[in-house]
């Protein structure tokens, strides 16, 4: 029994260390607006079918920022609201760094009335849909909160990265999307080839491969704002419809608003550079 509580102890010693270094070593590793490539002189991009990576590294244009305008959904839970603030936090830490695009912040909140942290965040205000119209699902609420926000707000930035209240920011974030293209983060658990029949039902075959829809979600994803309005309410009409199916809700569950955004995203040919250290997941 000794021997066996010595080497359990040694065993989580290791791996809170690990954990520890991993840590270190992301929040120190810089998030890199360069692409994979063979070569930085081309002119020219190059976009893989699947994943839509471009092998050119350059830039490109005068060096100018691209600011992109950050914004979060959230409800009026305490919990949520909590996340909200420690959010906005390290935004507003992050976003007077070099090498940071970041430009406006804004807190939709999707619970219809304001609260009390509205001095405190930048917050507008959205209508949640209908009641029971999101069946329990209150993730429902976010595509539509989106569409109030892009029709009625007044955003200045040409670029959109859509957040989540849960992520916190530890390191200036660049603008990685270019070309027409999002920026996006890869989730392994989004598997359009292996649910393509039920996918079919929102993107059929006349528009396109399975494989033009991408593993992603709505979040972490910078987009141009033009791009986003059309996505919007397509992606809030598609969600609505994957939650009255019952084969869709049941394949997806409760990344159904993530493969909803995802289509949309097809539909309207908007394709995604695929970052995977757009983010680290714990």
């Amino acid at each position: 029994m000794g021997c066996g509580n010595v080497f359990f102890t040694l065993l989580i010693t290791f791996s809170v260390a690990l954990i520890t270094y991993n840590i270190i070593i992301s929040s120190n590793a810089p998030l890199k607006q360069e692409l994979p490539g063979p070569s930085r002189s081309s002119s020219s991009i190059t976009v893989d079918p699947i994943i839509k990576m471009p092998v050119d590294k350059s830039r490109g244009g005068s060096g100018s920022k691209r600011l992109f305008h950050t914004a979060v959904t959230a409800s009026d839970s305490v919990y949520n609201t909590w996340q909200c603030r420690v959010m906005y936090y390290w935004f507003k830490k992050m976003k007077e760094t070099p090498n940071s695009d970041m430009g406006g912040f804004t807190r939709i909140l999707h619970s219809g009335k304001a609260d009390k942290h509205m001095n405190e965040i930048p917050t507008f205000v959205a209508q949640p849909l209908p009641s029971g119209m999101d069946q329990g699902y209150i993730v429902l609420n976010r595509p539509w909160a989106f569409v109030q926000w892009l029709q009625q707000a007044d955003i200045k930035e040409d670029y959109i990265l859509m957040s989540e209240p849960d992520h916190i920011i530890v390191k200036p974030i660049p603008n990685l999307s270019r070309d027409g293209l999002g920026a996006a983060f890869p989730f392994f658990y989004i598997e359009p080839k292996k649910y393509e029949s039920v996918l079919r039902k929102y993107f059929p075959e006349e528009k396109g491969p399975i494989t033009d829809i991408d593993p992603i979600g709505n979040s972490p994803v910078i987009v141009g704002k033009e791009s986003l309005k059309k996505i919007a309410p397509t992606w809030m009409n598609v969600s609505l419809a994957m939650k009255k199916d019952p084969e869709t809700d049941k394949a997806f569950g409760w990344v159904l608003e993530m493969y909803a955004y995802a289509v949309s995203s097809a539909l309207h040919g908007v394709g995604n550079i695929l970052f995977k250290d757009f983010m680290i997941q714990v």
